[in-house]
């Protein structure tokens, strides 16, 4: 017998219940579908996102709904255009064998005309973000004086979003007598004051307690010193070679930062924030939902109202100010009952933080350390060898077999194999073997002890023009090195650091020997004392890493080179010497050119 035949719900629902593959209700379904079928009461219901929340609301309406009335009996507000139409979606699917019901999504960013005459045409459920459903209600485009039903899902969400005045001004126009269900993941004042305010005595159900994290996700945080962060957060993708995840960052620019650099060092990754378009928004959540996109790279507000299963981590490239924010970017992983991993990437200073979103969601984090490249290479060579053995053997490439067996006949099974897993091998080598100790220092300083490589002061900076990856770029160029010759580029506001190989110091000064820049001489000089932590005048200060920061086309997601990469020149004319003189030319104007574009 079907779990859910135990809650009350009649056979239409059941049958389309079973066509999904349902087998047992989820918490919050057993406690709230019972009550709402049997009374006509108001409910608050507290749950952690992706645990079943719309079905918990959406099969008790559909089984109270006429639907051979054709007005309009329900509305369900939701935050986001993302979460209206999936709930729409959803409503359907469990409506499939009630054929005269017809719910309708109302949002912004449509055809406001094709959606009021979607409801003329009979629209028993609405399901509408607030800001367009105050604008249906101020042209008149649709009544809701005579609903019976009223949803606010994710409130809390909402009410975060700015829409407390929308929602309040919206539940004016519908009658006193409807039931009202707010579903939300924490019960901040806001969520309280509206249930105060537009609820008769609701039945409180709570799954878990209030604010509390979801207990199938495991919650990590790892310590580096601030400017490691984005280093950090490389080693954790490059340990998950399987990862699907949210990245969440403070600000638009920081997301669009954070991403443009995981693009330029080959992840597939995107952005999504309010500055994008409605269209550049939609294109990326259909890259993610097909995951053509591994990491999504987001803001909290953009991220609202994002349903996606099967995200394996949730990475808190920064930690949030408010720990219901937290909750919320927690709750994105470890749905439908799989495991998930909230990681935080934290500084010393915000250690506390940790403590008290552990206070709140009743959860206790475990301190880890980040991977090594030993450990990473590891992985990724399983990872690819797991790949191999899964794959299908395509037969249209018998054709090609002699050839190829012509080329590698003189190796072994065993060097053949060698050869094969090195091109994977030697990236990730190539590169650990360079990158530091990511281990916070004490006093904050970050010592960089790497014997292989010497550190360079350049008296150049950002107020010349600079960016990490243009200097970059041109030290490339001028000293013909390989992309990984040059790594560790620090450009301070004056000055700038880098690090080579020590086999390549002397053409590092003899290519910078009496070079000027803009009427000034360029100092190029080994820093000195390297253990001293430090700065200009010989100290010698760990840089961030060299990680590929460009400048791509992040917000489609696609995965691209920097519209910079190709870009042969850099900053700097040289006073002596064909090589440098012809390329400063072109270096400077690189440089107008790039601060055009901005």
């Amino acid at each position: 017998m079907n779990k859910f035949q135990e809650l009350g719900l009649n056979s239409s629902i059941l049958k389309a219940i079973e066509d999904m593959g349902f087998e047992s209700p989820s918490e919050v379904q057993e406690k709230t579908i019972p009550i709402l079928l049997d009374e006509e009461t108001d409910m608050v219901a507290l749950a952690q996102t992706g645990t079943g929340k719309t079905a918990a609301f959406g099969f008790p309406l559909i089984q109270k709904i006429d639907p051979k009335s054709k007005h309009t009996q329900a509305l369900i507000l939701s935050p986001t255009r993302e979460l209206c139409l999936q709930i729409t979606n959803e409503l359907k699917n469990y409506s499939k064998y009630e054929p005269s019901l017809h719910p309708v999504a109302v949002y912004g960013g449509a055809s406001i005309t094709d959606q009021a005459k979607q409801i003329e045409r009979g629209a028993q459920i609405i399901v509408a973000t607030p800001g367009r459903m105050q604008d249906m209600i101020r042209r008149k485009l649709t009544d809701i004086s005579k609903i019976e039903y009223c949803v606010l899902d994710e409130a809390d969400e909402m009410l975060n979003m700015g829409f407390y005045e929308d929602i309040t001004a919206i539940l004016s126009h519908t009658p006193k007598e409807k039931n009202t269900w707010l579903f939300s993941a924490t019960m901040p004042k806001e969520v309280a004051t509206i249930a105060k305010k537009f609820m008769r005595n609701p039945v409180e159900v709570t799954v878990g307690s209030k604010n509390m994290g979801a207990t199938n996700v495991s919650h990590e945080f790892y310590l580096v010193n601030a400017r490691d962060r984005y280093a950090a957060l490389k080693r954790l993708a490059d340990a998950n070679p399987d990862i699907f995840s949210v990245i969440f960052c403070r600000t638009k620019r920081d997301t669009q930062k954070v991403a443009e650099r995981l693009i330029e060092d080959g992840y597939s990754a995107a952005a999504l924030h309010g500055d994008l378009s409605q269209n550049q928004r939609d294109l990326v959540m259909k890259s993610f939902r097909t995951r053509q996109i591994q990491m999504l790279v987001a803001t909290d507000v953009a991220a609202r109202g994002i349903d996606v299963d099967d995200i394996t981590h949730v990475i808190n490239y920064q930690l949030p100010d408010e720990v219901e924010t937290y909750t919320h970017r927690s709750g994105r992983t470890g749905r439908a009952g799989k495991l998930g991993t909230s990681m935080v990437i934290v500084s010393k200073s915000e250690l506390r933080k940790i403590k008290s979103i552990e206070r709140i969601i009743k959860q206790s984090f475990d301190e880890k350390q980040l991977p090594d490249g030993k450990d990473i290479c590891k992985v990724q060579l399983l990872h690819l060898a797991n790949d191999i053995k899964d794959t299908e053997i395509n037969h249209d490439i018998e054709e090609y077999l002699p050839n190829i067996n012509k080329v590698l006949e003189d190796f072994t099974k065993e060097e053949l194999i060698k050869k094969f897993f090195s091109v994977e091998f030697t990236r990730f080598s190539n590169y650990y073997k360079k990158a530091s100790d990511l281990s916070p220092v004490s006093g904050g300083a970050n010592v960089d002890l790497d014997p292989n490589s010497t550190r360079y002061f350049m008296n150049v900076g950002k107020k010349d023009g600079f960016d990490w990856m243009s200097l970059k770029d041109f030290l490339k160029d001028a000293l013909q090195l390989d992309k990984d010759g040059v790594f560790k580029v620090d450009v301070k506001d004056s000055f700038s650091f880098f690090n080579t190989e020590n086999s390549e110091t002397d053409k590092v000064l003899n290519a910078f020997n009496d070079f000027e820049y803009q009427g000034r001489k360029i100092n190029v000089e080994v820093t000195k004392n390297s253990n001293s932590g430090g700065g200009k005048g010989g100290r010698r200060r760990k840089s961030r890493r060299d990680d590929g920061f460009g400048k791509s086309d992040s917000k489609s997601g696609n995965k691209g080179r920097s519209r910079f990469r190709d870009d042969k020149d850099g900053g700097f004319k040289g006073k002596k010497g064909k090589r440098s003189g012809s390329r400063g030319k072109n270096i400077e104007s690189s440089i107008k050119r790039r601060k055009s574009k901005k």
